[in-house]
């Protein structure tokens, strides 16, 4: 599947042999996708791609069909996909996804056919635990715990859904479910303050701000980086009906958090950014934009989530801050700048736009400062009352 942008901005899908294979004889007709990502991704998944495969292992490709056998575990995964607890999901979140459950019915039988193909009656609690096994060890040997988590997890969410729909014939009985599975994740590496002033600095030196001023937004107004590239405009910035705000949207929890922008006295509060974002050209309706105008359309375009991500590997590379630092490291050190600070559990969610504050725990994490100030406050109460009692 290609990629090609439209005239109008839109992204557009297609499908094709390789050159190499129309070039011996395939059959297989290139077709036009739309513009969803999703539906042309199920369709080169579950129809496409399998004939290509077909033709290629046997020279010959089976009859073009839109629908898989009723009942296989493939059928089961394009139900899934139809249903709005998958097509509700964030893009990023389906392609995620799509490979969890990609891996499961690609796993290969003992009767050599795929997972996908066997009948979802045929799925036993046993296999489910085989096939957990098969899929967290790579090839190389090295473990991919989290991966075969999110697969597993993925396969029950979508057995459940299927059934609730199809109870005739997707067994109430999910095998996929109760496997006693966990994993800790590694803790996301906060981003301090001069590591941050460090990346802004490479970036500028560049030609690429915007790299920059994504950064501080995230670090300072505590925004997700999906939210920052596609949804955060000029108009939530200091907008004409209350120009002391800044309207600072969480697409992931639905919250929208007008932080403030002066103090009482007039005062700013985020000088750095707010210093950068004045005095920025505005290229587009988004506030963060690629500095390089389209080769085709000549217009200033949204970063795409991949290339963003590359420019930002290579932009920390040159400010000479640890690989292992991610971007969403700078909501977390924007979090613990504030955790350090003394603010309470309501004012850190009331600035992140956290719901629970279990949720914010995994951002606000605990640092030797706060033990330390902890640490203190309690040396200070019990001497305060030993000086009492005397």
């Amino acid at each position: 599947m290609v990629a090609k942008r439209l005239a109008s901005g839109q992204t557009a899908y297609y499908w094709r042999p390789p050159t190499h294979a129309l070039a011996r004889g395939c059959a297989l007709a290139p077709e036009a996708l739309g513009t969803d990502y999703a539906v042309a991704k199920a369709r080169c998944d579950d129809v496409l791609n399998p004939q290509f495969e077909a033709w290629r292992s046997e020279g010959v490709a089976p009859e073009p069909t839109d629908r898989v056998r009723i009942g296989t575990f493939d059928w089961l995964v394009a139900l899934y996909k139809s249903a709005p607890q998958y097509s509700g999901r964030p893009e990023r979140t389906r392609r995620s996804y799509d490979a969890a459950l990609r891996d499961v019915a690609g796993y290969v039988l003992k009767d050599c056919r795929r997972l996908g193909a066997a009948a979802v009656a045929s799925i036993t609690p046993g296999l489910a635990d085989r096939l957990y096994d098969k899929l967290r060890v790579k090839p190389d040997g090295t473990l991919r715990t989290r991966s075969a988590i999110l697969s597993m997890t993925v396969a029950k969410r979508a057995w459940n859904v299927a059934h609730r729909s199809r109870a005739d014939i997707v067994p109430s009985a999910n095998p996929f479910a109760k496997m006693g599975l966990s994993h800790k994740a590694k803790a996301t590496r906060p981003v301090t303050h001069d590591e941050l002033t460090r990346f802004v600095a490479a970036a500028d030196a560049a030609g690429e701000p915007s790299l920059g001023t994504a950064a501080m937004i995230a670090f300072f107004w505590l925004q997700r980086q999906e939210d920052i590239l596609s949804r955060l405009t000029w108009g939530h910035y200091r907008p004409a009906n209350a120009p002391g705000i800044v309207r600072v949207f969480h697409h992931k929890t639905g919250e929208l958090v007008e932080v403030p922008l002066f103090d009482t006295d007039g005062t700013a509060l985020w000088p750095e950014i707010m210093d950068r974002l004045d005095g920025a050209t505005r290229r587009g309706t988004l506030i963060v934009i690629r500095e390089q105008p389209d080769r085709w359309t000549k217009q200033h375009m949204p970063w795409q989530i991949d290339y963003f991500r590359h420019r930002v590997a290579e932009t920390r590379a040159a400010a000479g801050i640890d690989p292992e630092v991610k971007f969403m490291g700078l909501r977390h050190g924007g979090n613990v700048e504030g955790a350090n600070a003394g603010l309470t559990d309501a004012q850190l969610r009331a600035l992140s736009g956290h719901l629970t504050t279990a949720a914010l725990l995994r951002y606000a994490q605990a640092t030797p400062h706060q033990r330390r100030e902890g640490a203190r406050k309690r040396l200070a109460a019990r001497t305060k009352r030993e000086d009492l009692s005397e």
